[in-house]
Parts: structure tokens; C-alpha cells; sequence
């Protein structure tokens, strides 16, 4: 049985976590027990297979998660992110796109679309754009007669976008860990000059599948409302105006609700993509931006900087906590062996690399029911990655697999995250079997993404190459 305390060491973390306690501390104070009972079962002369000499690498660990100059972009792109939302920005934003389009059939679907896509590119938390999207725009769609299992399946699907369109934050800590993944699996290859993948080169990777699910999801309203005009009716303009409460023209609202923000994303985004800026000095410069938009919009007073900055420390400390237990937890795995555990699998695996694939993202979206994408990319990336790129797969096109991989999992009923989020925020008339039934188009969607990556990986690898 001592053979097997690797499979039990995971095992255990992912039965504690269901019980809901806190991730950071589950990590680590499960880690920690299996590490006592290792050294106390070694100290009795029972062979635990266990080597203690991993737990000294901790400090080192720690030191270098806490000079790490990547990470410094996640308390960044998260004030963006907050600034935009408690200032309104978003609002705004929503009620321009929805002018702008909501006269045309399932034009309130696309602006959703739309708007949730610059949300995601801003915030890059699933939960936050959900709750926003489902706050601001499920009643409105739902008084101009939108079916409801659309209006909440576009809201949903829309919100899981901040999982692959940069400039995320999942994908900052993908890029992250994946990096370290590389260089060890290189290193495990014999090659001591070991190529880099930095998280600039996963945001350009990301950036052609992530637009194509965005025109794909338009698409499918457009078809929606062209062919059952009655699930996504044309709203009156001026009607909508009058509900909005905006007396202004079109032209001044969008000017004043579009341009900024986009000009904002696009300034951050361009940046890291032309090489003018990393990931890190973007970042800093998006979240000074959206200090400015907020300022100019007179919706920054002393009160909503105090929450700004409270919840982007909430969200800050929470990534760093778990990335320490986690970093303890991948220390005791491998101190029983785990890693030659999950290698000896993967080499015996019928198939070979595209077996061990496809077993690693069954996984993946599996855990993404009962893990959050921080816990998976933390936990379950180190330990796979290192193997499966050593197997010859390309860093970026796997990094982009699995975020796609997470998005589909956080939409699939009945455990998905983001279905869980809309009904916490969803008005009681709305039954939750319309969520679920909403998700499904999108989530079949998105598995066509996951099938064109894999015989096109060339749309995940080709824009890398060209910068």
C-alpha cells in the first residue's frame, strides 16, 4: 500500500477540498500530515519510500515565488480588473453595445457577447464576469423577451471567455507554470540550454482561438434569432434608451462608454504582443488606466478605492496562499515518488503522447467540477506537464488546451462553476434546467475548439512565430 501514497496523497487533497476548507491551508496541511507520517514511518524503520531531502527545497520555493517578477502582474491585472467594474465602466460599456445592436434580432445576445469578451480581457476571473454580466444584463434580456435558456446560456458562456482571452489571469499563472515545466522537462531530455515559453508567447497563442470562440458564440444568437426570431426579438431603440436612463445620443454614449475601454485593453494587449512591454509592465500599465477611466468618469471616491484595493488584496493573497500550499504539496508528492509514479503511467499508456493526452485532459475537466482553475494549474500542471512535454508536445498549444479544457469544464452541467455563479444572481423565475439546457450549444462549441486544435494545432502555435 505504501507504493500507492502518491495516488492517496492526491486522492486525500481532493476529498478535503470537497468538504469546503480553505484550498491554501488544505494543501498544505494535507502535504504536511503525509510528510509526518513519511518521516514517522521512516524513523520506525518501516520503508515509506519516502525522501526527505525534497522538504530542504522549500525556502527556496518560497524565495522564489516571492521574487518571482511574472506574478507581480497578477495583483496588477486584477486592480484593472476590479477598477473597471466598481467604476462602472462595464456598465456603460453594456448599455453602448446593447444600443448599438439591440435593434436587430438577438442584438442584445451579440452586445452580451461582446461586452463579456472586453469584461474578460479586463477581469479574467469566471466569477466576477458572470456575476457582473448576469447582474446588468439577465433582466434586460429577459423584459425584451429573450428566451431564457438563451440569455443564460450567452451569459455563462460569455463569462468563461476570462479563461482564455488575454490578457488573463489564468493565463498568467498557466504561462508561469508552465514555463518552470519546460525548462525541467528539457533538462529531464539532457538538453542543458533549455528553450523558454514566457507568458507573452501563451497571450498570442490564446488570442486567435479565444476570437474565433467569440465569433463562433455570435453566430449561433444570429442563427438563433434568424431561424426562432421569437427566443431573441428586436428590441425599440428608443425604448431601450428610456429604460437605460440615457438622454444623451448614440454617438456620445458610445464614444464615452466604448472607445476608452477598448482603447485601454488594446494599448495593454498590443503592448505585450508588438515586445514593447512584458506581461508584468502592461499590467501596471492597464491598471493606471483604468485609475484614470474611473477618474474620468467621477466614480472613484475614497469609499470605492478602499474596496478596490481590499479586493484586489483578497484576490492577491488567495493566489499566492494556494501557489505556497501548492508548492508544499508538489515538494511531498514527489518525495514519495509520484512523479516516476506518473511517468511509468504515461510511458505504459496505450497510445503513447496522444493517449497520455487525452487521459490528462479527462482529468483536467473533471477536476475543474470540484477545483478552481488556480488549484488545477498549481497542482495537477507541475505534475503532468514536465511529462507530457518531454513527450514532445509543443508548451503553447498544450497551455491553450488546457485553458479551453477549464473554460468547458467550469460550463458543463450540473457542477460547473459558472452555471452556480448565474444562479446565485438569477431572479427565482428562472429555473435552473434553463441554464442547463443554454449551455449545452456552447458547450458542444467549445469541444469543436478543443477537436480544432487538435488536427489545427497550427492556431494556438502560428501567431507565437510571427513575433
Amino acid at each position: 500500500m505504501l507504493e500507492f501514497m502518491p495516488l492517496i496523497l492526491f486522492a486525500t487533497i481532493c476529498i478535503v477540498l470537497m468538504f469546503g476548507f480553505p484550498v491554501a491551508l488544505s494543501l498544505a496541511g494535507t502535504a504536511l500530515l503525509f510528510a509526518g507520517m513519511g518521516l514517522g514511518l521512516e524513523a520506525i524503520g518501516v520503508d515509506a519510500n519516502f525522501d526527505s531531502g525534497y522538504l530542504a527545497a522549500l525556502p527556496n520555493r518560497l524565495y522564489g515565488i516571492m521574487t518571482n517578477q511574472t506574478l507581480l502582474a497578477v495583483p496588477l491585472f486584477v486592480l484593472m480588473g476590479v477598477l473597471l467594474e466598481k467604476s462602472k465602466v462595464a456598465e456603460t460599456l453594456l448599455d453602448a453595445m446593447a444600443l448599438l445592436f439591440g435593434a436587430m434580432r438577438g442584438g442584445l445576445g451579440i452586445s452580451v457577447t461582446l461586452v463579456g469578451m472586453l469584461m474578460a480581457a479586463s477581469t479574467g476571473i469566471v466569477g466576477a464576469t458572470v456575476v457582473t454580466m448576469g447582474l446588468m444584463s439577465l433582466p434586460t434580456m429577459l423584459k425584451r423577451g429573450y428566451s431564457t435558456s438563451l440569455a443564460t446560456g450567452t451569459i455563462c458562456a460569455t463569462g468563461t471567455l476570462g479563461q482564455i482571452i488575454p490578457p488573463s489571469i489564468a493565463l498568467v499563472l498557466l504561462g508561469d507554470v508552465l514555463s518552470s515545466a519546460y525548462q525541467q522537462a528539457q533538462l529531464s531530455m539532457g538538453i542543458f540550454s533549455p528553450k523558454t515559453v514566457s507568458v507573452g508567447d501563451l497571450f498570442m497563442g490564446a488570442l486567435v482561438p479565444g476570437l474565433l470562440l467569440v465569433v463562433m458564440y455570435m453566430i449561433y444568437v444570429a442563427l438563433v434569432a434568424w431561424f426562432r426570431p421569437q427566443m431573441a426579438p428586436a428590441a425599440d431603440r428608443e425604448e431601450l434608451m428610456a429604460e437605460l436612463g440615457h438622454t444623451s445620443g448614440l454617438g456620445m454614449l458610445l464614444l464615452k462608454g466604448l472607445v476608452p475601454p477598448v482603447v485601454l485593453i488594446v494599448a495593454v494587449l498590443g503592448s505585450i504582443l508588438s515586445g514593447f512591454a512584458t506581461p508584468t509592465e502592461a499590467s501596471a500599465v492597464g491598471a493606471f488606466g483604468a485609475l484614470v477611466l474611473a477618474l474620468a468618469y467621477r466614480q472613484l471616491d475614497w469609499a470605492t478605492l478602499k474596496d478596490v484595493l481590499r479586493s484586489t488584496t483578497h484576490v492577491t493573497t488567495m493566489v499566492f496562499m494556494i501557489l505556497i500550499g501548492a508548492a508544499l504539496f508538489s515538494l511531498v508528492f514527489r518525495a514519495y515518488g509520484g512523479e516516476h509514479m506518473v511517468t511509468d503511467l504515461f510511458e505504459g499508456m496505450p497510445g503513447g503522447v496522444v493517449g497520455a493526452t487525452i487521459i490528462v485532459m479527462l482529468v483536467i475537466f473533471l477536476l475543474g467540477f470540484i477545483l478552481d482553475f488556480i488549484e488545477i494549474t498549481f497542482v495537477v500542471v507541475p505534475i503532468v506537464g514536465p511529462i507530457l512535454l518531454a513527450m514532445g508536445l509543443d508548451p503553447i498549444w498544450l497551455g491553450i488546451m488546457i485553458a479551453i479544457n477549464l473554460q468547458t469544464s467550469f460550463l458543463t452541467p450540473p457542477f460547473g462553476f459558472a452555471l452556480f455563479y448565474l444562479r446565485g444572481v438569477a431572479p427565482p423565475s428562472v429555473p435552473t434546467s434553463a441554464i442547463y439546457r443554454g449551455v449545452i450549444p456552447f458547450i458542444l462549441m467549445q469541444l469543436g475548439m478543443l477537436l480544432m486544435l487538435t488536427f489545427f494545432p497550427q492556431l494556438a502555435t502560428w501567431l507565437p512565430t510571427q513575433f
